[in-house]
């Protein structure tokens, strides 16, 4: 046995034969050969101090290279430039807006079949100035706190708008009364635990119902360096309302408010649709003049004759915020003014129709 182990070991070193596998197995890399590097991740080190270690190392590293992207295509566009050339095009981040799923509903310029439909619709007489827009506010009868504070501030908000108690009046009632009295909307604001959470826009005298589920209310005493709007007709900003539900929304909401807008007030009121939930937002825009010291091409400061330094007045627009904010959610579209036992539906949202987060009605 061991006269063969040693013949085995001799012809190994020969070449020939031997234990040629158990010896490849055995043999140790050289210094010239590469070592293969693994790559850490946080989530494989068990220590706390050194994961988040190299976690923030990682993030470092990711904001450098983003950075050193951003610094190369600014250099690459302005070389573009210089040259008289193109700039190379901009990437279009994918979101879920961009990547919505087909509607066919979505309202196109040349859709003569909508233009046609607004001319005679609902809101028509409003939106073609023949009429003044009208508004009574009222709560619901169970009100608390804060709904009347929301109601004062959207009093502010809605120019000819008008304030007036439920009492123990029913909807229908209060419906009626506005007929008479020529008003062209009904809002109701709903309250549950003492905090404001549906919005019911009527409009006079045929409909349509809006229902509103309403989230995230900030009252203008709760928002930091607030302004005060003043009495002018705002202008109206509606964005987003791309689908044919989203466009009967919109001019709704659009009759709301007179369509001269005083332009010396400054005031601006949104209606932004994204993924659905439509963000309200009522501001002030304001000019400032803010002086800048005046550089050359080289970005040297001027001086003039005196060798004093060179001021020049630039203009900067910015936007105050006058309050209230919050968010809608469409609930249900009902034709015709509000009935609850009779009425007929136009649209109605329900848990089965969120299939997918890319698919919107708006």
């Amino acid at each position: 046995m061991g006269w063969k182990r040693k013949k085995d070991e001799v012809d190994g070193e020969d070449g020939f034969t031997g234990g040629g596998d158990n010896e490849r197995k055995r043999k140790k890399p050289t210094a010239t050969e590469p070592k293969e590097k693994r790559e850490i991740l946080p989530s494989m080190i068990k220590n706390k101090e050194k994961r988040s270690a190299v976690h923030a190392k990682l993030k470092q590293q990711k904001k450098l290279e983003k950075r050193k992207k951003l610094k190369d295509r600014d250099a690459a566009e302005k070389r573009a430039l210089e040259l008289g050339e193109e700039p190379p095009p901009k990437k279009i981040p994918r979101t879920i807006e961009n990547t919505r799923e087909f509607d066919e509903t979505v309202c196109r310029p040349d859709d003569e079949e909508l233009y046609a439909g607004n001319e005679c619709d609902e809101f028509s007489s409003v939106l073609k100035r023949e009429s003044t827009p009208k508004i009574l506010i009222t709560t619901c009868r169970f009100n608390s706190t804060r709904g009347p504070a929301f109601v004062s501030e959207l009093l502010e908000v809605i120019p000819n708008s008008h304030y007036y108690r439920r009492g123990t009046y029913d909807l229908k009632k209060i419906v009626e009364y506005a007929n008479h009295r020529e008003f062209t909307s009904v809002i109701v604001v709903h309250t549950n635990r003492r905090e404001p959470d549906a919005l019911l826009i009527i409009g006079l005298p045929d409909g349509p119902t809006a229902h509103f589920k309403l989230s995230k209310l900030v009252l203008r005493k709760d928002i930091k360096n607030h302004g005060n709007p003043t009495s002018h007709e705002p202008e109206l900003v509606l964005t987003n309302f791309t689908t044919r539900l989203g466009h009967r929304i919109g001019r709704l909401i659009q009759s709301l408010f007179p369509q001269a807008p005083n332009f010396r007030g400054r005031r601006v009121v949104t209606f932004h649709n994204q993924r659905d939930f439509i963000f309200f937002r009522h501001h002030r825009y304001i000019f400032e003049s803010k002086e800048s010291k005046h550089t050359d091409s080289k970005d040297k400061k001027m001086k003039n004759d005196k060798g004093e330094k060179v001021t020049q007045e630039k203009v900067i627009a910015r936007l105050q915020e006058c309050g209230p904010r919050f968010t809608l959610k469409l609930v249900s579209l009902q034709n015709g003014t509000f009935d609850t036992k009779g009425g007929e539906y136009e649209w109605v949202h329900k848990p089965e129709m969120d299939t997918s987060r890319r698919r919107f009605f708006l």
